[in-house]
């Protein structure tokens, strides 16, 4: 029933009131199953989903949506079923296009990014995809580097 409730919540269209619950006290917000999903398939993208790019993604969580560790696991749940039910970005980068402001677009492109780093490694495959996110996002090839910058220089710093 929450599936179905989030679904109903993205075949609308809405980012209104009417959010499903998260792990029965947190609220559920289709812009972070759509900022998740797509992190996820950044993550899978070069066939891996590896341990470092799950500990990138879970601190993203924490930080980018403040959300616990528990909040967060059913997060992941929610977005990777959301993910594999998808033919494509189309539904979760149109909520975050209108969803997000710049800077939020932006943070989002650092952690796409960050997971793209995060095991030591650019596959092709991985470089493609947040390029053609980024761009379904309205963020230009420009603000794409300086997101790559930022994520490699806090990538040094951990």
């Amino acid at each position: 029933m929450f599936l179905e409730s989030i679904r109903a919540l993205f075949g609308s269209g809405s980012t209104g009131s009417d959010e499903p619950e998260l792990n029965g006290a947190a609220r559920a917000d289709a812009r972070h199953v759509a900022a998740c999903a797509l992190l996820l398939e950044i993550a899978h993208a070069d066939g891996e989903f590896s341990q470092a790019e799950r500990e990138h993604l879970e601190s993203v969580l924490v930080s980018h949506f403040s959300l616990d560790a528990a909040a967060g696991r059913e997060l992941l749940q929610l977005a990777e079923s959301e993910r594999s039910a998808s033919i494509d970005h189309h539904r979760f980068t149109t909520l975050l296009r209108t969803g997000y402001d710049f800077e939020q677009k932006m943070s989002l492109a650092e952690s796409m990014w960050g997971l793209v780093l995060a095991d030591g490694d650019i596959a092709d495959h991985e470089h493609y995809l947040t390029r053609k996110i980024a761009n379904l996002l309205d963020l230009q090839p420009a603000e794409l580097s300086a997101a790559k910058a930022a994520a490699a220089a806090r990538s040094r710093l951990e």
